[in-house]
């Protein structure tokens, strides 16, 4: 009885300690002083009116916080029970501890910061290379840990080396643990602001990376060798990776097998990823507990194998204690060696607390471990719960464990296999679409065939691979990974693979989730209609357009570059595509197709491309491959400026002026190129720029491309002379805000209450340019900046004389560290 009770609390410590730490990384300020005074006082709080309520109960409540809640063979534990006010307060501290444990965390964090200063200059510094070197197409990035960094500059850094632009000079070879110097350009973390989009400064806070860069100019290697037993696993992880590439070569899977080996996953193609991503079988390239717990088992066996063998050292030391050590010894080498993510940190961790409770002969309950494991986590990464590893690593263990409470103990292991599987893959649910706007309905398909071969055939040969310089077992299990996938990417193609929802409010994902963990008790459980109710409102959830007659204007965050999604009652426009970034990515993949998601737009009815510059047509190629787009149309010469977008295949119209059409009590009309002015031979020049005029009875937005100061003359002259008008609300400006666009005839004739520019941050060109942000803030406007506001919204009502109303994404969702 007494144990149950203890379980529960120590499950109820845990789940306080980690809604602490959560609620503290949703705030948008830290609320401590710049000693973290408040922080500190409130963790010394915490611990001693913890510690106090334990103490007062006597040594068995003190063993129900701080045990493993296990019972000794041949003992048992004694004690009065607690009062509901005494859980409560106890709980109450275990949330103001992990509060105040991340608070300081990050204060101490945050601390080490670049000084403004230094940004943008300079500076010259030497240090080792800490981790594992990520391959680029254009370079190498890597971690850099300083030895002793020059004032204003941290400690920790992330740097790229790009190959010289002329070709000329080959790029040094970088390894894990080399020590070198040369001279870095740095800048603060920052990163891109959109809905459902991904928040670079939030990782790069988890990584401890207070300033990334580049080097320059000259370098000079000090030490080719490791300085740390770390840096000597990095160093043995870099020379697998290139021993798997030099022998599977441009072979399509071999990415797939060096992220099982080694926990790198940056060989894995896009495409393969959008594989995994509709077919839900991604964990089984993200090294997580299954591997972890593949390998321990392995180990064990081969350990208990030779163990019984050896009459000595069965009568030493009994076979299930030299097992479990074996186990646990095999797991962390693999850990180790898969750079030890959040799922490998929490399989370890449970797997550890196992063994020690089997060492101690005690009993260690399941729900008990993964407590310890929750903690143990956060304790040492409290920014771990930002990330979705976390959330679907410690989720699967907890919804088996509730798939095995109460049981029939003689159902067969297959039939209990399979009910487990078919249960993670749909009590996740509220977590994917929560995270990644997307269900996987074929997710068990997939995983029926991919889980078996993958855990039980394809990772014991890659690991044989890894261990032994033969190279069979790695071209056997590129030829085995290679039929697999045959299935699984068939799979994939179908229509029905993927099912995808807006995303949905926070409060709403949450009940889900509760109502899902009450589908997965025993039947009889009283409240599961309930819980399908909750369960199916989520399903149910289709996000909010805008009302007949209004539209909804967001200005993505795309760097330097261009994206604006228009949406009415039932249409969806995308004027613009983004930039490439680098060679291997673009604002299209990386940015509006996951803002389209998690606004639940599943069909583009139009896309205008502005012109053939790649800082707008970008990301076109991959926004066409991602979602479904009704009608092309764009601005510049043809037939080639569709052919720089990479749309040969596609129909595309050109824009011209004059041109129009209403959606939902919308209009939609363009302002410019004209004909002449469509049909010059370089799609370079600025001035062919589609213009487009988006209007409804609450006013108007200017979407002005990247036309100059002539154009903008030329479409005030046209307006003004065919009796219309320019007068605009809401601009966004040209040329991203550049010196030569924003003309004083443009800015006189819209007279706007808000403009917006599209800038990349800290960008070369100095967008948008002092002198056009002052023109158009004398002439009554609001400037916004995406480089700095994240993605800008503006909602046209559908009313006449009803305001605009326009916001920011670090307005909307503020956290802590940005900007910081």
């Amino acid at each position: 009885m007494y144990a149950n009770g203890n379980m529960a609390d120590m499950r109820r410590f845990a789940a306080s300690f980690a809604l602490g730490v959560v609620v503290l990384q949703m705030q948008p300020d830290l609320p401590v002083t710049e000693s973290a005074l408040g922080a500190v006082l409130g963790v010394v709080l915490g611990v001693v009116l913890a510690l106090a309520l334990v103490l007062a109960q006597g040594p068995a409540a003190a063993a129900m916080l701080l045990s493993l809640g296990s019972r000794g063979t041949g003992t048992r534990t004694a004690g009065r029970s607690w009062s509901f006010g005494q859980r409560c307060v106890v709980l109450a501290c275990a949330a103001v501890l992990g509060f105040s444990w991340a608070a300081v965390r990050a204060d101490w964090r945050l601390a080490d910061a670049l000084r403004s200063d230094l940004e943008g200059r300079d500076v010259m510094v030497a240090g080792r290379v800490s981790a594992l070197p990520q391959l680029l197409d254009e370079g190498v990035r890597f971690h850099f840990e300083l030895a002793s960094p020059p004032e204003g500059v941290p400690q920790h850094l992330l740097l790229s080396w790009y190959r010289p632009r002329d070709g000329m000079a080959a790029l040094p070879v970088v390894r894990a643990g080399e020590a070198w110097r040369f001279s870095v350009r740095l800048k603060r973390p920052h990163g891109q602001a959109n809905p459902g989009g991904f928040d670079y400064e939030a990782w790069l806070l988890e990584q401890g990376v207070r300033a990334t860069g580049h080097v320059r100019g000259s370098a000079e290697r000090l030490a080719a060798e490791p300085g740390s037993a770390m840096q000597w696993i990095h160093r043995l992880r870099g020379d697998i990776r290139e021993r798997f590439i030099v022998a599977l070569g441009d072979r399509p899977y071999s990415g797939m097998l060096v992220a099982l080996a080694i926990g790198e996953q940056r060989g894995i193609s896009p495409a393969q990823w959008e594989v995994f991503r509709r077919t839900g079988i991604a964990h089984l390239v993200a090294i997580s507990g299954l591997h972890i717990t593949l390998v321990a088992t392995v180990a064990g066996a081969v350990a208990g194998w030779v163990w019984r063998r050896r009459t000595a050292l069965v009568l030493r030391w009994p076979v299930r204690k030299a097992q479990a050590i074996a186990a646990l010894g095999a797991a962390a080498a693999y850990g180790l060696l898969a750079g030890l993510g959040i799922p490998v940190q929490r399989a370890l961790i449970m797997l550890a607390v196992v063994v020690a409770a089997l060492l101690s002969d005690r009993r260690a309950a399941p729900s008990r471990v993964l407590a310890v494991a929750l903690l143990c986590v956060l304790i040492a990464d409290p920014w771990a719960c930002l990330s979705a590893g976390f959330w679907l690593s410690f989720g699967a263990v907890g919804v088996i464990l509730l798939l095995i409470t109460g049981r029939p103990a003689r159902e067969s292991q297959w039939r209990a296999a399979l009910r487990i599987q078919m249960g993670i893959s749909v009590a996740l649910l509220p977590l994917l679409v929560l995270m990644f706007n997307a269900f996987p309905v074929l997710s068990p398909l997939a995983n029926a065939l991919a889980i078996p071969v993958v855990s039980f055939v394809v990772t014991p040969l890659v690991l044989v691979a890894a261990l032994l310089p033969f190279e069979f077992p790695l071209h056997l299990a590129h030829a085995v990974t290679a039929v697999t996938m045959r299935w699984v990417e068939w799979l994939s193609g179908l229509d029905m693979a993927l099912w995808r929802q807006p995303s949905p409010p926070l409060w709403l994902a949450l009940a889900a989730v509760v109502g899902m963990m009450i589908l997965l008790l025993p039947r009889g459980t009283p409240g599961r209609l309930a819980a399908a109710v909750l369960v199916a409102a989520l399903v149910a959830w289709q996000g909010a357009r805008p009302e007949e007659g209004a539209f909804r204007v967001t200005v993505l965050d795309v760097g330097q570059g261009l994206a604006v999604h228009v949406q009415t009652a039932r249409h969806d426009l995308l004027f613009d595509a983004g930039p490439p970034y680098g060679t291997s990515a673009d604002a299209g993949d990386r940015v509006v197709l996951p803002y389209l998601a998690a606004a639940g737009v599943s069909r583009l009815n139009a896309v205008v491309l502005s012109h053939g510059d790649k800082d707008h047509v970008g990301g076109a190629e991959s926004v066409a491959r991602g979602i479904a787009v009704e009608r092309w149309l764009m601005g510049g010469a043809f037939p080639d400026a569709p052919h720089r977008a990479g749309l040969d295949s596609v129909r595309v119209t050109p824009c011209l002026a004059g041109a129009g059409w209403s959606w939902d009590g919308v209009g939609f009309e363009f302002l410019h190129p004209t004909p002449p002015m469509q049909h010059r031979a370089s799609t370079e020049d600025n001035d062919g720029s589609c213009v487009l005029r988006v209007s409804n009875a609450a006013g108007r937005l200017l979407i002005m491309g990247d036309v100059g100061a002539a154009a903008e003359r030329d479409i005030v002259e046209r307006e003004h002379g065919g009796g219309g008008e320019l007068a605009a609300e809401v601009v966004v400006s040209g040329h991203h805000g550049s010196r030569s666009s924003s003309s004083d005839a443009l800015v006189v004739a819209t007279l706007p209450e808000a403009v917006i520019h599209s800038a990349g941050h800290r960008n070369p060109f100095g967008h948008p340019h002092p002198e056009v942000w002052a023109r158009w803030a004398q002439a009554g406007a609001r400037n916004w900046r995406t480089d700095s506001q994240g993605a800008v919204h503006a909602l046209f009502p559908p009313g006449e004389g009803d305001g605009v109303e326009l916001s920011a994404q670090r307005q909307v969702e503020p956290r802590y560290w940005h900007g910081r």
